[in-house]
């Protein structure tokens, strides 16, 4: 049985998982780069700085040591996508032999146009992994609202007993096996919540958000595929579910930057005063870099992709995905 789970990164995220896990029985350690931050969350038994107000879990032990989560059951790796090779490369020394690693980062590497899981492999390759991904916000999970997520673990022996040892009374894991199709479906949602954003941010109205949504899908599945994903993956909590939930609602950070750029506020402006990162931002060149390099057309990423670098004003951009040749819908 697992009863242990250590916990590399303590932002938002990475401390509601820490809850959840709390509230499902086991004992988490919480991991916090600055040591005077796990201090503080050890002593107040809260999360000011990105949690303020959610009373922790009494299980939860804060720490500034990495080694001693190499002694835990399993770990969630939940460092920002373009830390995780540094997160995983430092926590690597402290790793035994087939320890099950938890990637929860949403993105692609920048330079490498890496998965997570690839990073992983190249960083812990004795490392057993899995994917946790789906519709969650940080704030919600830790207050211990229903949540349903997807687990995607390859090993399935492996991918129940952590699905058992996560489940809590308000946080529904579902299993699967296709790690890529996970992984793709949160790196594309986030660039999508941006595109979303946009649109609501210029007024453009809830038709051409419902439709934004559902070719930012049709993108979203042929990169997956691409990918070697599987379409069915990505029609489940961790692409379909998690897109919906990214693209309505303001208290995502990547639809709220697209807020920002559509009401006229620069990249700078819509990123000032954020606490957790906006992985869209930096996801979306990496993105569209892959899709190109395996062929899948994503003329919406393209778009947000080229606005973030500022190569396109929002106007021409809504004007060139409109003014594209029509063809069939599937």
């Amino acid at each position: 049985m697992m009863r242990t789970v250590g916990v590399i990164n303590a932002g938002a995220w990475g401390t509601a998982l820490a809850q959840v896990s709390a509230l499902a029985g086991l004992k988490p350690r919480l991991w916090a780069r600055r040591p005077e931050v796990a201090a503080q969350i050890q002593a107040l038994r809260e999360n000011p700085r990105h949690l303020p107000g959610v009373r922790l879990h009494d299980a939860i032990e804060a720490t500034g040591d990495l080694t001693s989560l190499g002694g835990c059951d399993f770990v969630m790796a939940v460092a920002p996508a373009q830390h995780t090779r540094e997160a995983l490369a430092a926590f690597a020394p402290h790793a035994r032999a087939g320890l099950p690693i938890v990637l929860c980062a949403k993105g692609v590497e920048q330079g490498s146009l890496k998965l997570m899981t690839e990073v992983l492999a190249e960083t812990i390759p004795e490392a057993a992994p899995a994917v946790l991904s789906g519709p969650s916000f940080a704030a919600e999970v830790a207050r211990g609202l229903p949540t349903a997520v997807t687990l995607a673990c390859p090993d399935e022996d492996l991918g129940r007993t952590l699905l058992e040892a996560l489940a809590a009374p308000g946080f529904r894991p579902y299993l699967a096996a296709d790690m890529i199709g996970a992984e793709a479906a949160g790196a594309v949602k986030n660039v999508l919540a941006i595109a979303c954003g946009i649109v609501e941010g210029r007024g453009l109205g809830r038709s051409a958000h419902a439709a934004l949504i559902t070719r930012g899908f049709a993108e979203l599945a042929r990169f997956a595929v691409a990918l070697g994903g599987r379409a069915e993956t990505v029609a489940g909590l961790c692409g379909l579910g998690d897109l919906v939930l990214t693209c309505s609602s303001s208290q995502s950070r990547n639809n709220s930057v697209g807020l920002a750029l559509g009401a006229g506020r620069s990249l700078d402006e819509a990123l000032a005063g954020k606490l957790s990162v906006a992985e869209g931002v930096d996801s979306a060149p990496a993105v569209t870099a892959l899709a190109r390099k395996v062929g899948a057309q994503m003329p919406i990423s393209e778009a947000v992709a080229a606005i973030l670098a500022g190569r396109v004003g929002i106007d021409a951009a809504i004007e060139a995905l409109l003014s594209r040749p029509l063809k069939t819908e599937l």
